[in-house]
């Protein structure tokens, strides 16, 4: 009980830790995708992480005739003790990308959120779901299979508070302002954006939401795959509250470590103080939901 006390004064007070973005190749064996996840879990804390993030649909191909067939339930699913396992083993914040996720006869995209004893501190259910058609290009309906998630999640971890969402909720600026307004520093999303928007938008929907909101920003992508179905654009980035692209790997299985340090989230928002100027006697953004 002492170390543990211990612990959170020490992560109140202080502004920098470690974070590994873990872009993971996914194949159609579970088993091989989980077992490969914990690696780099494993990996993460030799590298002296603080926090370590998957990618979205880690444990399966992307793709609705997949979700029904990986799906799981929370939290006592195959790949859920998997990562609670990993979590405590190796004393380490997990953002445990997404994994579909089976509630009664309902399928979701959601996010775990795991504490280094291995418990489950956050769960996220992709909001928005992904319903596009490009014409000639790219078509797909998230919405033929799963049901959205009507929350916002937020985690305090590390002396920083952390908004989640995931891949297509980077799209919704207003999803991200209410989490600055709920005071986050930092945005986390686990994503897998195609061959078509990737190139287009991944980068600066990111570059995006960090400069609107003056936080940070870290977009965690599957690896590229090859051959038929969904092709993952890659491309896991990490960006500062100026804008500023800190670290982006390409499109093979890799991992980004690097230190964040919560002072710069302080600085911006004092030297382009936006949120003190703001009209709100003319507009505000408002999460109607009642809890």
């Amino acid at each position: 009980m002492l170390s543990r006390l211990i612990s959170k004064r020490f992560y109140a007070t202080m502004s920098t830790f470690r974070v590994a973005l873990v872009q993971l190749a996914v194949n159609s064996n579970k088993e091989e995708n989980v077992s490969r996840a914990i690696s780099f879990i494993e990996r993460a804390k030799q590298k002296q992480a603080d926090m370590v993030a998957l990618p979205e649909c880690f444990n399966s191909p992307y793709g609705t005739a997949h979700f029904p067939k990986y799906a799981e339930p929370i939290p006592d699913g195959q790949t859920c003790t998997a990562l609670s396992a990993a979590a405590k083993k190796n004393g380490i914040h997990v953002i445990g990308g997404t994994i579909p996720e089976k509630d009664g006869d309902k399928f979701y995209n959601t996010c775990t959120v795991w504490d280094p004893q291995g418990k489950l501190i956050g769960k996220h259910r992709k909001m928005h779901l992904f319903d596009i058609d490009i014409k000639g290009k790219m078509t797909f309906r998230e919405s033929d299979t799963l049901s959205a998630g009507d929350s916002l999640t937020t985690i305090d971890m590390l002396g920083c508070k952390i908004g989640i969402g995931i891949c297509y909720d980077i799209r919704f600026e207003e999803m991200a302002r209410l989490y600055r307004n709920l005071g986050c520093q930092m945005l986390i999303y686990p994503a897998a954006f195609n061959m078509t928007t990737g190139p287009l938008h991944w980068s600066l929907l990111q570059r995006a939401r960090a400069n609107d909101n003056q936080l940070f920003v870290a977009c965690i992508s599957p690896a590229r795959g090859l051959g038929a179905g969904y092709i993952a654009w890659g491309h896991s980035q990490l960006t500062d509250p100026w804008g500023e692209i800190l670290a982006e790997l390409d499109a093979e299985e890799d991992m980004i470590v690097s230190d964040v340090d919560l002072k710069k989230v302080d600085e911006v928002r004092a030297q382009i103080p936006v949120f003190r100027q703001r009209r709100t006697d003319l507009y505000e953004t408002v999460w109607k939901k009642k809890d």
